[in-house]
């Protein structure tokens, strides 16, 4: 008890330091922190706090949904960003029955390929390539019966031609999981932090990613469904972007008028929200469809809207084996395919007695420790 007041009180700290020190609209460091680390959240579209399927990609979005179900499982992903950037991830984690705490490591690296470099006159010097990195560690512990909790902290570095920056955030997140009717509520404080090292000396710090997100899903009991809901910048209220281009000139009058477009009441509500819905068939297969309302609103074409907004998924479990794949709508432009692994080492191989005294081979319920 004494440990989930600290928790709190610091959580409490940290959001009010991070939320006076953001640039409303602004430009962040680290930005990359921000895309999801694996295709079941893009399937979901890009976030999802409160969500109790066993996929430890859960525990980076909420470090309390580790759990000691997650306990020795590997993930790795690949994502075939746009522009061919290439997004690499991975997830791990392990349970600790003498702390009675689940753990999760995380590696998030992104190649953003090779530059030509050239001087003011377009002479070429030579070439630059552009890379961010960032390793996290975290840990979840339950609380009486329907409660975790847990945090996270990453180390990010991010390096472009000559310049490097280096940042240092954590995540806290809980988690309430209602057994009787299924209900799963979970809310998460997403890249506190500040800069280690800045990308140029003597310039203020740029502010990092910070995120407060809300969320909730539901199980059917008979039904294989699942429905959720993720609320993010729920610090802010207006997160709309004003775009130049969307401001329209009428030429007749004298002077001539200017409209800017206003977002109403409702809009600058479901900004905030992301919609998902998961099936699954025969208890192998499951299907995964989202819906990003700020996504949609910001990137869509206004005479050609399309699919921007949405995201799909598939989800197949071989039981030793899981694979996920998800494909991601931005704009017309096109949509980017991801495909992910996840391998059960406890299930595929032993490691003689020193898995036997380090747990290896164990398997643990998948809410409870």
């Amino acid at each position: 008890m004494r440990l989930t007041k600290w928790t709190g009180s610091l959580l409490l700290v940290f959001l009010c330091y991070t939320a006076g020190a953001q640039v409303t609209g602004g430009k962040y460091a680290f930005q990359f922190l921000t895309l999801p680390d694996a295709p079941h959240i893009s399937a979901l579209g890009g976030e999802c706090v409160a969500n109790t399927d066993e996929d430890i990609s859960f525990a980076l979005q909420n470090p309390a949904l580790m759990r000691p179900a997650m306990h020795n499982e590997l993930q790795l992903v690949y994502d075939n960003y746009y522009a061919g950037i290439g997004i690499m991830n991975l997830q791990y984690g392990y349970h600790v029955p003498e702390l009675n705490t689940s753990f999760v490591l995380g590696v998030q690296y992104i190649n953003y390929g090779t530059f030509t470099q050239t001087d003011d006159a377009g002479n070429i010097l030579g070439s630059f390539q552009g890379r961010d990195f960032a390793l996290s560690l975290g840990a979840s512990r339950s609380y009486q019966e329907h409660w975790r909790y847990g945090a996270d902290v990453k180390f990010a570095y991010s390096s472009l031609a000559f310049y490097n920056a280096l940042g240092l955030v954590t995540d806290v997140g809980i988690n309430y999981l209602d057994t009787a009717s299924l209900w799963d509520f979970g809310a998460t404080a997403k890249n506190m932090g500040f800069m280690l090292n800045k990308y140029t000396s003597g310039q203020p710090a740029e502010p990092m990613p910070f995120d407060l997100q809300l969320g909730a899903s539901k199980q059917f009991k008979h039904i294989p469904l699942r429905l959720i809901i993720t609320i993010h910048h729920f610090y802010e209220w207006d997160i709309a972007y004003n775009n130049p281009a969307d401001i329209t000139t009428s030429t007749i009058g004298n002077p001539a008028d200017t409209t800017a477009p206003k977002s109403t009441f409702a809009n600058k509500i479901f900004r905030h929200f992301i919609f998902g819905g998961e099936l699954t068939l025969a208890k192998r297969l499951t299907i995964t469809a989202s819906y990003n309302v700020l996504r949609r609103d910001e990137l869509k074409l206004t005479d050609m809207p399309a699919t921007a907004g949405f995201a799909f998924g598939l989800g197949l479990d071989l039981n030793k084996f899981k694979i996920h794949y998800a494909r991601s709508y931005y704009s017309i432009v096109g949509a980017y395919n991801e495909l992910g692994i996840t391998m059960a080492l406890n299930k595929l191989m032993g490691i003689g007695k020193l898995g036997e005294r380090t747990h290896w081979n164990a398997k643990y319920p998948d809410w409870l420790n």
